[in-house]
């Protein structure tokens, strides 16, 4: 009995411990929980505290772009390639322009709304050659847009349409981005609604060659935010909202986004923007250099300590570096106290400011640092605003034959032409690239000359003139 009595006290007595050494484990387990989750619900400073949430909170900066993005219907002619690579040349002999186009196809893409009065920004790939353009918003509204200014250059154009008080992003600023920094890819690819992803700022200044103009100025931001066909022209966004750039291109092999995307700079999207609608023109700044990336290999060739800058190879005789004293030789390294170590970085820089700005350019010579001030000057080496030398009835933009490329096809006059956006010359089939030489066997040697010449007319006008490739063409045009 007393051994029956023993173990039952035994068992009491552990029972105790064991509930006690128990409730202490759950304690310990309970605070460790309680620890973790703190840890887990500190959102860093400067995100939105919708929720306790890991990393950054773009639910304000969504909102805030949503609405200011739209979708771009673009109808154009199509065209038969395997077609008109047969038939070109002798179907340009004989003077057939419409045998190109077939039935007209509509390409889509995505815009930004930049004033609430309708004006929208947009890739100049999403509505080169449009017939028509239709804006879609993103509460369904749409509205017809007509095209103010294009500027292949940089892939950029500038639409309306006829609206008030809508919504629209406010420029950031892109020289403030950082390589890591978050940001929104916004875009309506599908006529539905806005459509958000999310990403990195994976690199600066990036030069991708897709252009293919001699005075392209590609920089892009580069992202691995997801954007796919459809997506051109929207908006790349900071996590304050912040239009900081357009979207652009996607590198890729299938034509699917598997990576990286591109987006042009906000700051050079809105020196371009002011100058279409200020002026109707780009507004373009020279330096008047021609230069190079250094490389290890090129700075040991010139003797170089470092690899860095950008050396200038020559200087354009009373262009604005040579009335600065730069000189053949020197290393630009900034400018305006932005460093110039690529082609790419040096274009953003000098690509928004304008003629008769001044930048402060430091340079490297014999090893020594200087700072230069430079005037900029335009194309036609002074600092006069560039006219507007699009004749809208053409529906073509102009600018003056080079001397060189007078010499080589024999000509000593001629206006060529830089871009269409549809109208006369292109419903006749004129081509980019077509040098106008005389309308009804008048010359043309200015703008002037031409706009002269077209307003004069009633009916049918023959347009006279040559294309680089040395083809003469010939095309009747109803004015």
């Amino acid at each position: 009995m007393k051994r029956i009595i023993g173990y039952f006290i035994a068992a009491i007595i552990g029972g105790v411990v064991f509930a006690f050494v128990f409730k202490a484990l759950d304690n310990r387990e309970q605070n460790l929980i309680k620890a973790e989750t703190e840890k887990l619900a500190v959102v860093p400073a400067g995100y939105s505290s919708h929720a306790a949430v890991i990393g950054p909170d773009f639910v304000d900066a969504a909102d805030m772009t949503v609405h200011a993005v739209v979708h771009i219907s673009a109808e154009l002619q199509q065209k038969n390639k395997v077609y008109n690579d047969f038939f070109d040349l002798f179907n340009d002999f004989f003077y057939n322009p419409q045998y190109r186009y077939n039935h007209p196809i509509v390409a889509t893409g995505s815009g930004v709304i930049i004033s609430p009065d309708g004006y929208v920004v947009t890739n100049n790939h999403v509505v080169q050659e449009a017939s028509n353009l239709e804006i879609t918003l993103n509460d369904r509204r749409s509205f017809k847009a007509k095209v103010i200014g294009t500027d292949p250059s940089t892939d950029l154009a500038l639409i309306k349409i006829d609206a008030e008080n809508l919504p629209f992003l406010a420029y950031g600023n892109s020289d403030e981005v950082k390589v890591g920094e978050w940001v929104l890819a916004v875009g309506n690819p599908f006529n539905l609604t806005s459509t958000v992803t999310a990403g990195i700022v994976s690199a600066k200044a990036r030069n991708i060659n897709i252009l293919g103009e001699v005075s392209a100025i590609e920089s892009f931001i580069q992202t691995d935010a997801v954007v796919n066909r459809g997506n051109s022209g929207g908006a790349l966004v900071n996590t304050k909202g912040e239009l900081v750039g357009i979207n652009a291109a996607i590198a890729s092999n299938t034509g699917s986004y598997t990576g990286y995307s591109f987006a042009i700079p906000v700051n050079i999207v809105k020196k371009i923007m002011d100058d279409l609608r200020n002026y109707g023109e780009i507004q373009r700044a020279y330096l008047g250099i021609s230069f190079q990336e250094i490389n290890s290999q090129f700075a040991e060739e010139k003797g170089l300590k470092n690899v860095v800058g950008v050396y200038v190879n020559e200087v354009l005789e009373d262009g604005a570096a040579s009335k600065a004293g730069i000189k053949p030789g020197d290393i630009i390294i900034s400018i305006n106290n932005t460093i110039t170590n690529s082609k790419s970085s040096l274009l953003e820089t000098i690509g928004t400011q304008r003629p008769g700005d001044k930048v402060k350019v430091t340079i490297l010579r014999d090893g020594n640092q200087r700072e230069l001030d430079v005037t900029l000057k335009n194309r036609n080496g002074n600092t006069e605003v560039v006219k507007n030398n699009k004749i809208e009835l053409l529906g073509a933009t102009f600018e003056k034959v080079s001397e060189s490329e007078m010499q080589k096809l024999s000509i000593d006059h001629g206006l060529k032409v830089v871009n269409l956006e549809g109208g006369k010359f292109a419903s006749a089939g004129i081509r980019e690239g077509f040098i106008v030489l005389y309308v009804d066997k008048e010359a043309v040697k200015t703008i002037d000359d031409l706009k002269y010449r077209v307003e004069s007319k009633n009916g049918g006008t023959l347009f006279e003139g040559i294309y680089p490739n040395g083809q003469r063409a010939y095309y009747g045009v109803g004015i």
